[in-house]
């Protein structure tokens, strides 16, 4: 029963994986590269298994816990979280590139309690002993932040060039 969450995620990445390849579109290469990453994503945050540095295990059988006092942001954990969700805000910022920091970086508060309620949730229904933290909604926020202002780098740095090789030119 607590592995259910793991079928319905492999049953939707490879039918969307399906799709992918049976529309022929020219970039289906990138769009399965972030069906991969949202997979991989939705296995760490959804399911009993769990990633710490560089050990992977199976979560005993539980309900989690709830954390929204204690602030932590000086441990492994934290930083994991940053790294996990850069990506949405390298894709938020590269798809909608009007959309402002603040806006990407306030779009990352509601993404990180979105994924804590629904860990939460699951953990209360399937018992796959996922904690719910307001650490992880930090760090979710900040890494979603982080990733949004890589990209604007990218897009102030190339249109930089463009416009110095405009006036050599």
């Amino acid at each position: 029963m607590r592995w259910e969450p793991l079928l319905l995620i492999a049953l939707t990445a490879c039918l969307s994986g399906l799709l992918i390849i049976m529309t022929g579109k020219k970039l289906h290469w990138f769009a399965l590269v972030i069906l991969g990453y949202f997979t991989g994503l939705a296995t760490i945050l959804f399911t009993p298994i769990s990633v710490y540095g560089t050990a992977l295990y199976v979560m005993p059988l539980g309900t989690g816990h709830i954390n929204l006092t204690q602030l932590d942001v000086f441990n492994l954990g934290f930083l994991e979280n940053i790294i996990l969700t850069v990506p949405i805000g390298l894709l938020l910022k590269w798809f909608w590139s009007k959309l402002s920091l603040l806006t990407v970086g306030g779009l990352g508060l509601p993404v990180g309690s979105s994924i804590e309620t629904f860990q939460y949730v699951l953990s209360q229904h399937w018992l796959i002993n996922r904690s719910s933290d307001i650490n992880d909604v930090l760090a979710n926020a900040a890494g979603i932040m982080i990733g949004g202002l890589i990209v604007a780098l990218y897009y102030r740095l190339s249109t930089s060039r463009r416009s110095r090789a405009r006036v050599v030119a």
